[in-house]
């Protein structure tokens, strides 16, 4: 290696300030010292040229150092047999595979496992479990994984800048990790340049976790700690001595009001992968999302459980988010699948359409603004704000449904939220259910995207979804009519009404496809007394309120075609 020479730092200046050259400097002692045996010593130094530049006339350039080597993109990637012997001669080409249920939970989400020399960022809102699911994970890293007895078990530090070793130590006991976890090591730790050393150590530790990042503080670099420029030059020096060790890093992460990650948006886009970790710390279920990953996914979701011994991998999540529906048979719900990645989840969607409790008033052509009172209340508790918005504009305009006036309240069970708009009918039939007082039919799950003109669009992925419906016991599935069933095996024949284009399907195991191309349809199908029960509420309703002509001819025009 070409030597260099090193001054110290008297000011934060420059690209990377104070944080790149602590990291630089770290990675250079270290480096040297393994050379020759001796142990590294970093500081918070900077890096100074060799000599000043040459004149542009001279064709050698001595003052630039070729530290780096190309190398050949078979070499580092692939399965040739330059790979291989890569592989096997630098481990941190590959990947730690957590064992166990739990490990495998966090290795999905991860794309696979712990990618070594990764700089991985996990947020949530306080006491959702953060602390506690890294703990797991070190412990997991410092246990399961060591070598045979032989030889020492490796070493995952766990340094916490808000809690003593103490109070860490307390929590593992808990958790049951102290005897299963002979390489976890604690420490308590503010200053970053306590930790360069030791990640530049030889060997350097299997894993080392900062619990949390706005806790600790780097010498060099000006402001508090959880400032912006310290939780930045913070993060950019962790990932410099990661990336040049090997060792994977885990920062945790507070969020702010809004459920962004607190800090500057820079560090989610420095990290190489950001994990949030949902759910309330009122309920046990726990769902840990990929929203970055440049070694894997970022749909994927891991479906936990927390009790007396920490986050346990829930092996079923679509049996366990709709174990409790049995419990309110009259809560208008409507069951859809949801996937998460490679990762089928059964949701139930509930729905609770009552009078505006404010008395909001219509007449004419808007509100009454002399009336006084609050607009009705839309709380889309796990949907979207606009698809909310927007399935009930449908409603009212191709079902002749009108929810303006009423208070709408939404609710998907188990704190997931619905991200893609293959969920749409189902959000449809659970607002239809409550609006007019007829459940829906409880063995069913519902598919399609609700588009402008009340039709149903086509979803991506629906042999996963069909599956996991009659993996768990529906009978019947309502899919657009225009989907393609190409590829879903288990379709063994038809009938009902529609020509050569069917519109009942039997599926493998006895559930019955039928196919609707529009939401009227659709909710039809799903809501079987829906008719009679419309023609009572609207009929009690119009006489209360006292209906317009107009209101009356666009009700007897929904009457008349069959919803």
């Amino acid at each position: 290696m070409h030597a260099v020479t090193l001054t110290p730092a008297s000011a934060s200046s420059g690209s990377g300030g104070g944080a790149g050259a602590a990291a630089a400097a770290a990675i250079a002692a270290s480096f040297a010292g393994r050379g020759t045996g001796a142990s590294p010593t970093p500081a918070a130094v900077r890096l100074a040229p060799v000599a000043p530049p040459p004149s542009r006339s001279s064709s050698a350039l001595p003052w630039v150092v070729p530290a780096l080597t190309p190398e050949p993109v078979s070499a580092v990637s692939g399965t040739g047999a330059g790979a291989v012997a890569r592989a096997r001669a630098s481990p941190s080409a590959s990947r730690v595979i957590l064992p166990g249920p739990d490990g495998a939970e966090v290795g999905r989400v991860l794309g696979g496992g712990v990618v070594r020399g990764a700089l991985t960022l996990i947020g949530g809102d306080p006491g959702v479990g953060k602390s506690t699911l890294l703990l797991q994970v070190a412990a997991l890293m410092g246990g399961h994984l060591s070598p045979p007895s032989s030889s020492p078990p490796p070493m995952v530090l766990y340094a916490s800048a808000e809690e003593s070793v103490d109070q860490v130590g307390a929590r593992a006991a808990r958790l049951g990790l102290a005897d299963a976890a002979p390489g976890l090591h604690l420490l308590s730790a503010t200053r970053v340049e306590d930790l360069l050393p030791l990640l530049a150590s030889s060997p350097p530790p299997a894993a080392l976790v900062v619990d949390s990042i706005q806790t600790v503080y780097l010498d060099a670099a000006p402001g508090a700690a959880g400032s912006v420029t310290q939780v930045r030059e913070c993060a950019a020096a962790l990932m410099r001595v990661a990336k040049a060790s090997g060792v994977p890093v885990f920062l945790v992460g507070h969020v702010t009001k809004s459920g962004d990650v607190a800090g500057p948006r820079v560090l989610e886009h420095l990290v190489d992968a950001v994990l949030y970790l949902e759910g309330s710390r009122h309920a046990d279920l726990r769902i840990l999302r990929a929203v970055k990953n440049r070694y894997g996914p970022t749909d994927e979701v891991g479906v936990f459980r927390m009790d007396e011994g920490g986050l346990r991998a829930v092996p079923n999540p679509s049996a366990a988010l709709v174990a409790e529906r049995a419990l309110a048979p009259s809560v208008a719900s409507a069951v859809t699948v949801a996937v998460e990645g490679s990762r089928p989840l059964l949701l139930e969607v509930q729905a609770l359409v009552a009078q505006a409790s404010g008395g909001w008033a219509s007449g004419g052509d808007g509100p009454n603004q002399n009336s006084g009172s609050a607009p009705p209340l839309r709380s889309p508790g796990g949907v979207r704000r606009d698809r909310l918005a927007l399935i009930i504009a449908v409603l009212a305009k191709h079902a002749r449904l009108r929810l303006g006036r009423a208070d709408v309240h939404t609710n998907v069970v188990g704190g997931l939220d619905l991200r893609e708009p293959a969920a749409d009918l189902a959000v449809a039939v659970a607002l239809a259910s409550s609006a007019l007082d007829s459940p829906a039919r409880r063995d069913a799950a519902a598919f399609g995207e609700v588009g402008l003109g009340g039709e149903l669009r086509r979803v991506p992925a629906l042999a996963p979804r069909l599956a996991e419906a009659a993996k768990l016991g529906f009978k019947l599935a309502v899919i657009p009519a225009a989907q393609d069933l190409d590829g879903i095996g288990g379709v063994v024949g038809g009938g009902g009404k529609g020509g050569a284009q069917q519109k009942e399907l039997l599926y493998k195991g006895g559930m019955k496809l039928v196919r609707a191309a529009t939401l009227a349809e659709a909710l039809k199908v799903l809501l079987p007394e829906s008719a009679g029960a419309r023609r009572r509420s609207v009929a009690g309703g119009r006489r209360k309120a006292g209906a317009t002509a107009s209101e009356e001819e666009e009700d007897d025009e929904g009457e008349a075609a069959g919803w």
